[in-house]
């Protein structure tokens, strides 16, 4: 069977100050890491899938471990970031035939996986607004005929989302230095559909990008209102639920809370009383959420603290946050344009109207 390689190595500084302490791979989104996001999908579909680990690999791999499910997991240390092009090179000697390469940072749908691995050589790509934010594919018909990084003029609509299938023969290429100083798989596409037929296929499940801290808030938004209703804990008399609800066993949902649209919560949380909680909300394991608290469209992750009488809207705050109470997230300018947020000493357009608190 085809093997799978999950890029996981990287520092990803435009996540700060989320990634400061953790791999991006390792962040939940639906009370999920995103690397097990990934390998869920890839069960049945690969027998073995090889994680390209740098940055605090050790999390990664006491995480996941050796097997998970069905998958036979290797790890491989990638000592200095020198691209994606040479995070495969790392790996070349393990690789047996065919294989598919999955971005650590994005999740993606069995659906688009299983379409590129019927064919020999694929990407998947998929339309976008802007395309000039993204590597393009220029395409004949399903063809691929080259990929252009980040084009300033119209070349074509279709973004790489960092899912390729490949086999061994992509290693006779021999890549050179990009202008920002990496070796890049796509220049492993531009020397590929020279001699071979490269196929795009068009995501038709879902392509959820993480990155910068804000989109797990859109990522989180995608998948819980996916869910179905599963109540493992105890929910006491006087609580109304209006939407779908995953409640982990040992939580406590306490009288008077009020649910509006789809929640996600993880084990061993209180909530409540009297709490108001708006779709689409994760919290995760451990959680308290206090007396008369509202959350909307938000993350609370594991072990994180919201007291009484707090407001957290269109926000993400962080494992073991321990907010006071009466915390209040502001999430929408005065004259109602887009919020926008510092990353890296340079003001970015979250493209977002509301958005609070990154924690």
């Amino acid at each position: 069977m085809t093997q799978a390689i999950i890029l996981a190595a990287g520092k990803s500084t435009r996540t700060w100050p989320l990634t400061l302490t953790k791999p991006k791979p390792l962040l939940k989104v639906m009370n999920k890491e995103i690397l097990k996001h990934n390998l869920d999908a890839l069960q049945g579909l690969v027998s073995e899938v090889i994680v390209i680990v740098g940055f605090k690999k050790e999390m990664i791999i006491n995480e996941i471990g050796p097997k998970y499910g069905k998958l036979s997991i290797q790890y491989v240390e990638q000592k200095t970031q020198l691209g994606t092009g040479h995070a495969l090179k790392c790996v070349e000697n393990l690789i047996k035939n065919k294989f598919v390469v999955l971005g650590g940072d994005d999740i993606f749908s069995r659906k688009d996986i299983q379409a590129c691995l019927k064919r020999k050589y694929a990407v998947l790509g998929c339309k976008v607004e802007d395309p000039s934010r993204f590597g393009v594919f220029v395409l004949s018909g399903k063809e691929v005929r080259k990929v252009v990084e980040k084009p300033q003029t119209y070349v074509s609509d279709i973004a790489n989302t960092g899912l390729y299938v490949f086999d061994k023969n992509v290693f006779k290429f021999k890549l050179k230095k990009s202008p920002r100083g990496e070796y890049e798989i796509i220049d492993y596409i531009n020397e590929l559909v020279a001699d071979e037929k490269v196929v795009c296929e068009e995501v038709k499940g879902h392509w959820l990008s993480v990155g910068y801290p804000w989109d797990l808030i859109q990522v989180n938004n995608v998948l819980v209102s996916e869910i179905k209703n599963e109540i493992k804990g105890k929910i006491e008399k006087n609580v109304t639920v209006k939407g779908k609800i995953h409640v982990g066993k040992g939580t406590v949902i306490l009288s008077g809370t009020y649910i509006d649209g789809n929640i996600v919560i993880g084990e061993n949380c209180t909530i409540g009383p009297n709490c108001f909680l708006r779709g689409n909300t994760s919290i995760g394991n451990n959680c308290h959420i206090g007396q008369a608290v509202e959350i909307k469209n938000s993350i609370i992750m594991d072990k994180a603290k919201v007291p009484h009488l707090s407001y957290v809207g269109d926000s993400v705050v962080g494992e073991n946050s321990n907010l006071g109470a009466g915390t209040i997230t502001a999430n929408l300018r005065h004259d109602n344009k887009n919020v926008k947020s510092e990353v890296k000493g340079e003001l970015i357009d979250t493209g977002r109207r509301k958005f609070g608190a990154i924690i």
